[in-house]
């Protein structure tokens, strides 16, 4: 899970896992940054039971917790929703994990804060919350998936790609 290496834009953090969803566990914290601070936060956890689980059909279960700030403009997407697991389910294909069992949520918020509470007056954030089985030991190919779920969800531009900054105001370009 470590060999991995996100991009420059993620810091990767090991943190506590939760103690009692199977005999091992390890857990990654995730935050990515943009200019502006932080674009998205996760964590990453793995779970293993040399007996299995049932509901898992397998022994090795990866839960994945992400949450990122949205544009009011994006957050009123009716297909925002989809739009998110589709992070994760294309973040698991085009990096070659193999898996099975995998399900999860997507969760849009709205928040207003009033009086003394720091922060903007409103706030959209997407909550992804998926579990999936790997089927193969090797789990390189789920970190680097987690990796790419990260990006994806902070709007990271793909790798080698620059942002060009936007037009001085006033400035006008003819072709």
């Amino acid at each position: 899970m470590t060999s991995s290496r996100p991009r420059a834009e993620i810091e990767l953090s090991e943190v506590g896992p939760p103690k009692r969803l199977a005999p091992w566990a390890h857990a990654m914290a995730a935050e990515a940054n943009g200019p502006a601070g932080e674009l998205a936060t996760a964590r990453l956890v793995l779970l293993y039971d040399p007996e299995g689980q049932e509901a898992w059909d397998g022994v090795l279960r990866l839960v994945v917790y992400l949450r990122a700030e949205l544009d009011p403009e994006l957050a009123s997407d009716p297909l925002l929703p989809a739009v998110g697991w589709s992070w994760l389910t294309d973040a698991l294909e085009s990096c070659g994990a193999s898996w099975t069992a995998l399900g999860g949520t997507v969760t849009l918020t709205s928040s207003a804060r009033f009086g003394d509470i720091a922060g903007p007056s409103r706030s959209h954030d997407l909550e992804l919350r998926g579990s999936w089985t790997a089927t193969d030991p090797r789990l390189g190919p789920h970190a680097a998936a987690f990796h790419e779920l990260m990006a994806s969800a902070a709007g990271l531009p793909p790798e080698g790609v620059s942002v060009l900054g936007g037009r001085p105001s006033g400035t006008r370009h003819c072709s």
